[in-house]
């Protein structure tokens, strides 16, 4: 991937301009999708949205050279759209469109557009980024400049774990030269290190008795739950990237009675696979602090860490080349959060994630998009596709 051949700047700034001129039409389809509510549970909000990516997609694109629909049972349906490219590379675009938002927001937290600014639920993480994704690729065939095969894989689960569109990513992914997420940028910057993200539970088994007359007979589970939450605290290393959080807990009956039960829900974040091994290694070595009381935890790892490597930095050493010749400056940070190009990395495919939209406040109320610099990222990427489809120099 380092010999990647770069397209002039001539060709370069002739995309640029075609993107420009075609900004209107990019935001009005942002402004579009928007309006299709897409919670991610919501099954027939996320069908409809759906059916809206794969007309608009075909009209702006043209049509697919396969396409594949994969049933997400009571999640959100995977769509994968592949295009024939003219060389040998294949691009796997990963945008998820389910978000986070309840049916019904929308009628309170409406689309607006504010000179550059454009807000709305859902906007910024990753409704922009599905819109990117497409006028990238029309922008490349429209240039006719070398082309990778690109598969676009929407996915509609992405906010509550993706379960459902997993072994579909994993599948593509898999056959892929790069993997390119139209995820947000952070602060503009692309994203080539991600935590990993662990969610456990624990269910803590005492017994109950009354907690004046009968203490001692009790087996108090709440106690139990205290110390392990201390105990899974202390797990924390933020020196190398990890935290442990004990975010939900619930337990016991009255408080008169020792309680019998107590439940809690544990949320962990590492950057290293070699920190993931240690927290395994801690939660499997868990034990009660009183001989009667009992701990079960279950649970596991939704996504392993994207570790920043040369997986995630040729990547971006490519879209930052192409970035430069367009006369723009990007970057590259590390985030706590996960994505679907975790299980890409995972496989040892080249990722580049982040290369959506420029904004902020994802997953909160004034969610936004900076206009000018989310068209800009359509030429990046569609200069990164043209760098794949060159092939090396």
């Amino acid at each position: 991937m380092s010999d990647a051949v770069l397209p002039g700047r001539e060709a370069l700034a002739a995309v640029d301009r075609w993107v420009r001129d075609r900004s209107g039409e990019i935001v009005a389809d942002i402004e579009a999708l928007v309006r299709l509510e897409t919670p991610s549970t919501d099954k027939v909000l996320l069908g409809r949205g759906l059916d809206w990516l794969r007309k608009r997609t075909e009209q702006v694109v043209g049509a697919p050279d396969a396409v594949e629909l994969v049933d997400g049972g009571e999640r959100g349906d995977v769509l994968v759209l592949t295009y024939a490219g003219t060389g040998a590379a294949v691009v796997t675009f990963l945008c998820h469109y389910d978000t986070v938002w309840d049916a019904g927001t929308f009628a309170g937290r409406p689309y607006a557009l504010d000179g550059d600014t454009a807000v709305g639920p859902g906007i910024f993480d990753m409704k922009a980024g599905c819109i990117q994704a497409v006028w990238s690729l029309a922008a490349l065939r429209a240039a006719g400049l070398p082309a990778p095969t690109v598969r676009i894989v929407y996915t509609g689960d992405e906010e509550i774990g993706s379960e459902a569109s997993r072994a579909t990513i994993e599948r593509y992914a898999a056959g892929s030269d790069l993997v390119m997420l139209f995820e947000p940028s952070e602060q503009g910057c692309v994203k080539t290190e991600r935590k990993g993200i662990g969610r456990f539970f624990a269910t803590v088994h005492g017994r109950a008795a009354h907690a004046g007359n009968h203490y001692e007979e009790g087996v108090s589970a709440v106690d139990e739950l205290a110390r392990l939450t201390v105990a899974l605290h202390g797990l924390t290393d933020l020196s190398a990237g990890t935290t442990v959080n004990v975010g939900v807990v619930a337990g016991g009956t009255r408080s008169n009675v020792v309680a019998a039960q107590a439940n809690a829900e544990i949320d962990v974040r590492v950057a290293r696979v070699a920190e993931m091994e240690r927290i395994d290694a801690a939660l499997a070595a868990v034990r009660p602090h009183h001989p009667n009381a009992r701990i079960e935890l279950t649970g596991g790892w939704n996504r392993p860490p994207m570790e920043r490597s040369e997986l995630t930095v040729a990547p971006y050493r490519i879209a930052r080349d192409v970035a430069a010749l367009l006369g723009r400056e990007l970057g590259e940070v590390a985030v706590g959060g996960g994505s679907d190009g975790n299980f890409a990395a995972a496989l040892g495919v080249p990722v580049l994630d982040g290369m959506g939209a420029v904004g902020g406040h994802p997953h909160a109320p004034g969610e936004f998009i900076a206009v000018s610099a989310s068209v800009d990222r359509v030429a990046i990427a569609t200069g990164v596709l043209a760098a794949l489809g060159a092939g090396p120099g």
